[in-house]
């Protein structure tokens, strides 16, 4: 075999390496619910209730199946202790079954004081709302405008609802699948591989991920995410 043979095979051979090579961060999704303490505490998370007398394990449970189960009140949510940016988030939910569906939600890229509710982009988990977006204590959105409200006065500070565009989940006591996919001014939320909904103009800032309990009870698993942060 020739000098020059053998440079044109290593040339092929590298550029095929190339184009198939993935960044680890997109093969392998990092598990954000892992391990728990015998007290509830949750390794990676931290929590804000309503109660300054509630603990962690007073509303959240990470069985040894993988399922968390958030008993719903207090109000208040789980948040990552790391921020992010641009991701993909992925998770199931459901509501027990036997139980009548509630109230829940994801809240992404959250910045300022934690409190009912802070400043933030919800993925909706509601009754009915499922796939919805809420822009909320003036986080800034956009979208359709037939499916798009803003309410400047609220409890909760200025609102801003895009409605889902189709409805895609399963009968009440089955999981269902979300994806929240957030890349710069864009965020898009799939439910069970199908997309639902498509936010734009959204606020591009670092913040936690955050699951909220709401008044009723709601199980996930199978929380992860591929981030470049």
């Amino acid at each position: 075999m020739t000098y020059r043979l053998r440079l044109v095979i290593s040339i092929v051979v590298l550029v095929a390496c190339l184009r198939t090579a993935v960044p680890a961060a997109e093969k392998t999704p990092a598990r954000l619910l892992t391990t728990s303490t015998p007290s509830g505490e949750l390794a990676g998370w931290k929590s804000f209730l309503e109660d300054p007398k509630a603990k962690t394990g007073d509303v959240w449970r990470l069985g040894p199946d993988g399922v968390l189960a958030c008993k719903g009140k207090p109000n208040g949510y789980l948040y990552t202790e790391k921020s992010y940016t641009d991701f993909t988030l992925t998770l199931e939910w459901r509501t027990p079954e036997g139980q009548k569906p509630g109230r829940g939600g994801i809240l992404v890229r959250m910045t300022g004081p934690h409190k009912i509710w802070p400043k933030s982009l919800e993925a909706q988990l509601n009754a009915g709302d499922e796939g919805d977006f809420w822009g909320l204590d003036g986080y800034r959105l956009s979208g359709p405008s037939d499916r798009m409200k803003v309410i400047e006065t609220s409890p909760f500070g200025r609102l801003t609802n895009v409605r889902k565009a189709v409805a895609a989940v399963k009968a009440p006591g089955q999981w269902n699948r979300y994806e929240v996919i957030a890349r710069g001014q864009t965020v898009v939320l799939k439910i069970n591989g199908q997309e639902v909904n498509r936010a734009t103009g959204c606020d591009v800032v670092a913040g936690p991920i955050c699951l909220t309990a709401e008044g009723d009870e709601i199980h996930f698993r199978n929380v992860a995410i591929v981030s470049p942060e």
